[in-house]
């Protein structure tokens, strides 16, 4: 059973809205509203165990996992929340070994999500340019214990003369201009690599679109992802009053090779048809058992 020791971090859970992330130290106290959170009280007990502050409270010392990591970052800028990570990671099948391209760091928070499942044969290159966000990027990284999984760079990938890397996974753009960096993307992504581009707007969406279709990507889908939690208590199960709304809207794309004599087959993009008289069903022939 693994053991709480000195400078390891531990997630001190009071309830779902009251939980702190820390390094325990011998003479640390923590002051909370709930009281005083004791760490020579949780240093060599089992992780998941109770203790109780001085107003009699009880707070349990988790190990942090890696979604504790990203919701209790420092931020700088506006992190990617775990419903948009979760979906990302199997859209584009994240994977250990693969090898990502990151262009924008931010806080780092998507860093070290990625990091800790392509860890411990793949690698993620990072790059930014405002040194404050990569500051405290580095010690989110860190904290989670990434470091090692993760090569950070100033560099300015919109005007760098030379690609940094190539043959990429995954390419990921967190910028307020994604368009700007298609091309450079497409160089250093391998063939049928997987574009990601975090969009807070929609009018950031369709000028990264029509940027994708004019590179040569392929499978472009644009998203937005939606969790609503539930209040489970006997007699009294209801939707919760909190709730995250928008975050972002995420695009993906892959990267194709159409020679220029077959271009000219692929159909303009078209706005679908709406039906307005009469919706007919999409269900699926081969999942049906009723004869027609």
């Amino acid at each position: 059973m693994e053991k709480i020791k000195p400078n390891d971090n531990v997630l001190f859970f009071y309830n779902d809205s009251k939980k702190w992330l820390m390094r325990v130290a011998p003479k640390q106290k923590f002051h909370t509203h709930v009281g005083i959170i004791d760490h020579k009280k949780v240093i060599g007990k089992p992780y998941g165990i109770a203790i109780k502050t001085n107003k009699g409270k009880l707070i349990f010392a988790l190990k942090p996992t890696i979604y504790d990591y990203v919701m209790k970052s420092q931020r700088s800028t506006q992190i990617v929340y775990p419903k948009d990570l979760g979906y990302i990671a199997a859209r584009i099948g994240l994977q250990s070994g693969f090898k990502i391209v990151e262009i924008g760091t931010g806080s780092g928070s998507f860093t070290t999500f990625l990091a800790s499942i392509v860890k411990p044969k793949g690698h993620v290159y990072t790059y930014d340019v405002d040194e404050n966000f990569m500051a405290i990027a580095r010690k989110n990284i860190e904290k989670a214990g990434m470091s090692k999984f993760v090569t950070m760079t100033k560099l300015d990938i919109k005007t760098a003369k030379k690609m940094p890397q190539k043959d990429a996974d995954v390419v990921i753009v967190d910028l307020g201009d994604p368009w700007v960096v298609v091309p450079q993307a497409r160089k250093m992504l391998k063939g049928s690599g997987s574009f990601v581009a975090i969009c807070p707007t929609m009018n950031q969406l369709e000028k990264l679109a029509a940027a994708l279709r004019q590179n040569d990507f392929f499978d472009i889908e644009c998203s937005e992802q939606i969790v609503r939690t539930i209040e489970a208590r006997d007699g009294k199960t209801r939707h919760s009053f909190r709730a995250i709304g928008h975050t972002t809207y995420v695009a993906f794309a892959r990267k194709v090779t159409t020679p220029a004599s077959l271009r000219k087959i692929l159909e303009p993009v078209e706005q679908p048809e709406v039906e307005t008289e009469e919706i007919e069903s999409s269900e699926d022939e081969s999942l049906s058992t009723v004869k027609k």
